[in-house]
Formats: structure tokens, C-alpha cells, sequence
């Protein structure tokens, strides 16, 4: 076997973090350019997909709290619920609760959209993952969920960028650089 040959089978030792950020955009870029062909009949693609799948699947309280939940301009949000609600996919609801706050909840055509646009979001996914072997795509899955649950859960209120910035600001462990 050659030099080349062999080099190839050989893992890449690269600096830890000098491509995860290429990396991370590369893959991110891609699924939002898949899904969101995939997603052209849902009102705001891949926007419109997340606020329908979290009212589903998660018990948000209000919609204020999904602007949490999702990272989302409370102004923006209006905008797509206004036409997700259009849509008949969803409805607000006074909340029995809080007769001043809103839940957003699905309607039953907004669930079985919803069922199928998971179907097309999967399909995608593997489309953006099918230079792994199925068991790194869960395993990617699951980190990656992990990863952003951890950063929205800083505090109520975080920024993604922010929450970036803090990490980067805090000074490195002893002993190591920040590039490692």
C-alpha cells in the first residue's frame, strides 16, 4: 500500500476547533436549504415548522414563553403566528390560567401537517448526514440537541449569540490555550 494510500485510511488529526465552526455552518447551511425546498408549502419554512412543532410537542405555556423557547423577536413571532393561524394550523386561545396571555395551540389539520413535514425534515436530515453511518447520525443528533438545550438553558432570556460570547470570554483553563 502507498504512502497516500494508507494516509487516507488514517484519522485526520486536526487542532481541536479549527474546523467546528465550518463544520457547524457547512451542515446547518445545507439543512436550511433542503428544508426549507422541502418546506415551501408551510408558511415561513423552517420558522413556521419549529413554532408548529414545539406547540405540538411541548407544553409552552403562553406565546410569549414560545418566543423564549424558539429565540424569536416577540414582533416576529406575531408575523408567522398571524399566518400559521391563517393557515388554519393553529389558534390562540386565552389561557384559563391568565386571562391576559395567549396559548398557542394546533389545530388538527396543523398536527397532520405538521406529521408530515417531520417526514420530509427526517428524509432531509438524512440527506445532510448521509456521509455517516446511522448510528454517528443519532449520535450527531442527539449531541447537537444536547449542546442547544444546554445554551438555552443558561437563563430564560438567551441570546445564542450572547451565550457564545460569554463562553469565549471566560479565560482559559490553566495549563491550556484557548485554541487548544
Amino acid at each position: 500500500m502507498s504512502a497516500d494510500a494508507n494516509a487516507s485510511t488514517q484519522p485526520v488529526d486536526r487542532q481541536r476547533g479549527v474546523n467546528f465552526g465550518w463544520s457547524l455552518g457547512m451542515v446547518l447551511r445545507r439543512w436550511q436549504e433542503y428544508v426549507e425546498e422541502a418546506l415551501r408549502d408551510l408558511p415561513h419554512g423552517s420558522r413556521g415548522y419549529h413554532i408548529l412543532a414545539v406547540v405540538v410537542h411541548e407544553d409552552v405555556p403562553t406565546q410569549g414563553a414560545l418566543a423564549t423557547r424558539l429565540v424569536i423577536d416577540r414582533s416576529v413571532l406575531t408575523y408567522v403566528i398571524d399566518d400559521l393561524e391563517s393557515a388554519g394550523l393553529i389558534e390562540r386561545q386565552l389561557d384559563p390560567r391568565d386571562r391576559r396571555a395567549r396559548r398557542i395551540v394546533a389545530t388538527e389539520r396543523g398536527r397532520q401537517v405538521l406529521a408530515d413535514a417531520e417526514k420530509r425534515v427526517a428524509h432531509v436530515e438524512d440527506q445532510v448526514l448521509r456521509g455517516l453511518p446511522e448510528q454517528q447520525r443519532a449520535t450527531f443528533r442527539d449531541a447537537a440537541e444536547t449542546a442547544a438545550e444546554a445554551i438555552a438553558g443558561m437563563s430564560p432570556e438567551t441570546d445564542p449569540c450572547l451565550a457564545v460570547s460569554s463562553v469565549l470570554e471566560q479565560p482559559p483553563a490553566r495549563g491550556r490555550s484557548r485554541t487548544r
